[in-house]
């Protein structure tokens, strides 16, 4: 039986018999469609890789779509707290089945059985993330970076941990260079989505460094932009990019054909950070996202980095 991916990770079985060829094909379409850097990055992975990663990325989505959803109709009315605590619970038993040997024929749960009979993968880590994206439902500000930290770990840095599993590596010190990243890309993430979290009444920043340079959190609702604001994002891209930077010493502990991948990923993030500077960090009205083609350029470089003597 052939799935083909419709914009939902919802999946009824329809009893008939699921190949394994097809379930990660599956997964391979759901990253394509809403992942496309990193899919990018993906392709410069070895071919024994590459279907983990597509079922690791497709059931870390389930979450995401589950979260989304629940949020909409939580927003309208049609769905109370309490029901969101039963989805919660029935994805979180359909992990633990996955985990026992049981997918109920579910082509991403399929998938990543297979990859878990070659890839060690605690379930803590997939249930740290559903625990993370389930703070965006009843959201709460960060009042410090500790408590912003928590989250990106739970949002961004175990799915490095996951990947690291997948990649391979040399040195259990690379586990703690992919929490690193994590905390970038999650960081990097915030500052580019600003604007879009505004529009739903959330501020995503430590208010402790709002107070630190003096711009309000009234000012920040109506995206007002001054010398405070200005600093308070060159502050936290400076922190971003301590973390790329500290992360880069966990990329030659990976195995040899995960490399190049996860720097093309590592630098086309931190690349986002360069354009809220290009757009002179206006993160209110201009998302900043870097093209196809300025991906595909950074390729060449970070090969001819990586492969260059000395």
């Amino acid at each position: 039986m052939n799935y083909s991916y419709n914009g939902t990770t919802t999946v009824s079985s329809s009893g008939k018999e699921l190949t394994l060829a097809n379930a990660y094909q599956y997964c391979r379409q759901i990253t394509r469609h809403h992942a496309k850097t990193f899919y990018l990055a993906t392709l410069f992975l070895s071919k024994k890789r590459r279907n983990p990663i597509y079922a690791m990325y497709a059931l870390l989505r389930t979450v995401d779509d589950l979260v989304d959803q629940a949020e909409d109709k939580l927003t309208n009315g049609t769905l109370a707290k309490a029901e969101m605590s039963s989805m919660m619970v029935d994805w979180k038993t359909r992990l633990n089945e996955c985990y026992q040997g049981n997918h109920h024929n579910d082509p991403i749960m399929m998938a990543w059985q297979d990859t878990l009979e070659s890839c060690h993968i605690p379930i803590e880590l997939p249930l740290d993330l559903m625990d993370g994206v389930a703070m965006d439902i009843d959201f709460k500000p960060f009042q410090t970076f500790d408590d912003l930290y928590v989250y990106c770990y739970k949002v961004a840095s175990v799915v490095g941990l996951m990947c690291s599993e997948i990649f391979g590596y040399r040195d259990k010190k690379a586990l703690d260079h992919a929490i690193e990243l994590g905390i970038a890309m999650q960081l990097t993430n915030i500052l580019r989505d600003i604007g879009e979290d505004v529009d739903r009444g959330r501020i995503y920043l430590p208010l402790e460094d709002l107070d630190r340079f003096e711009y309000t959190q009234e000012e920040f609702m109506q995206k007002r932009i001054n010398e405070n604001f200005i600093e308070l994002i060159k502050f936290q891209i400076a922190r971003a990019r301590n973390y790329y930077t500290a992360s880069e010493q966990g990329v030659p502990m990976l195995e040899k054909d995960s490399r190049l991948a996860v720097k093309i990923s590592s630098l086309n993030y931190s690349d986002i950070l360069r354009t809220i500077e290009d757009n002179n960090y206006d993160v209110f009205s201009r998302r900043a996202y870097r093209s196809l083609y300025q991906k595909l350029r950074t390729i060449p470089v970070i090969w001819y980095k990586m492969h260059a003597p000395g």
